[in-house]
């Protein structure tokens, strides 16, 4: 066989077709019951997953961040078994998820006792996710439990801050899912006290020898301040009435009605056993340096509104002693014409 034969049976036998190119066309073509499965099971699996767990975790998450401010608390016609509360708050959040909350019922406790029993129980109304919602409740409240309604009033009496928490499950629905989402709305706030009525001034006071068709021998003005941000209509109110330790009668102040502030001024009368105190007006450093300033304390005897007895307002009041430097020289000047004689030292 020639060289020209070999050569052209060499090249007949290496010479192969080109396999062509599918493309991305071609690979879909083929598989597309395999994407097809595929997304189903993401549709199947994600999507439930975001719906619910993602979605109800975001809620709670936003219900979390959101800021309350109480403005006030206003407690007016205070019975024994019952009362009529009205709650002025701000609710503050970024705005950025649209929902609506349900109205639910939310406890008040104090946060700081361990057992956290609730002492009010609130109807809130429906409420939006918006950046800026004022929520203001007023109803008529039922006194479920004595103990825990008598416990917040001594606590507001006696402390200076003390942290409250409003709690309550209800339900979001977010803008576009036909989904109620269970969430739970809680949030404590700082609530400022009445720091036992601290500040109280007695001025324009006047002495009689003998008591008044009221029973009274001392009669003034009481500037109570009132640092919460709590409005009491508390009623008539009857006080203790010590000095030096020794109860030395009986005050009483009607239609006690305190809002906050500095400006809640009283008509003021009491029954005085006089010679204790005129015994003090002539005893150093009452009768010079005090200039006959006495140190009187008051803690709450009785509290009745409505003809009814109040005793979480009684208690609250009990709970400890108010000092009151009260100016007895004025008055004794306005009654005699003079000062008693330091006769004491």
């Amino acid at each position: 066989m020639s060289d020209e034969g070999k050569t052209s049976a060499y090249q007949s036998e290496n010479v192969m077709e080109k396999p062509r190119k599918r493309g991305v066309a071609g690979h879909c073509a083929k598989f597309w019951w395999a994407y097809l499965v595929a997304l189903v099971i993401i549709t199947v699996i994600v999507v439930p997953v975001v719906i619910l767990v993602a979605v109800p975790k975001i809620a709670q998450q936003k219900l979390d961040d959101a800021e309350l401010t109480l403005d006030s608390i206003i407690m007016t016609n205070s019975q024994s078994e019952n009362f009529t509360m009205s709650v002025n708050s701000v609710i503050r959040s970024d705005g950025k998820v649209h929902a609506i909350i349900e109205p639910f019922k939310g406890v008040m406790y104090i946060e700081d006792l361990p057992d956290h029993t609730p002492f009010a129980t609130l109807d809130f109304p429906e409420t939006t996710s918006e950046a800026f919602q004022v929520v203001n409740v007023t109803q008529f409240t039922k006194i479920d439990d004595m103990g825990a309604f008598t416990t917040f009033n001594t606590w507001l009496v006696n402390n200076e801050t003390f942290r409250v928490t409003v709690m309550g499950d209800t339900h979001v629905k977010v803008k576009g899912i036909a989904r109620r989402y269970p969430v739970t709305f809680k949030k404590t706030i700082d609530m400022p006290g009445l720091q036992m009525f601290a500040g109280t001034t007695v001025f324009d006071t006047a002495i009689t020898l003998k008591p008044d068709a009221e029973g009274a021998n001392f009669r003034g003005k009481a500037r109570i301040p009132n640092r919460s941000l709590v409005t009491f209509e508390v009623g008539n109110a009857t006080f203790h009435n010590y000095l030096f330790g020794e109860e030395v009668g009986t005050v009483y102040i009607d239609n006690l009605n305190l809002k906050p502030g500095d400006d809640n001024v009283f008509p003021m009368r009491a029954n005085i056993t006089q010679t204790p105190i005129v015994e003090a007006m002539g005893e150093k450093p009452w009768c010079d340096t005090a200039k006959g300033v006495l140190p009187f304390q008051l803690r709450g005897k009785n509290v009745t509104n409505n003809g009814q007895y109040l005793t979480y307002f009684t208690d609250a009041l009990a709970s400890g002693n108010q000092s009151v430097n009260i100016d007895i020289r004025t008055p004794f000047r306005k009654l005699f014409g003079s000062d008693l004689p330091c006769t004491k030292h």
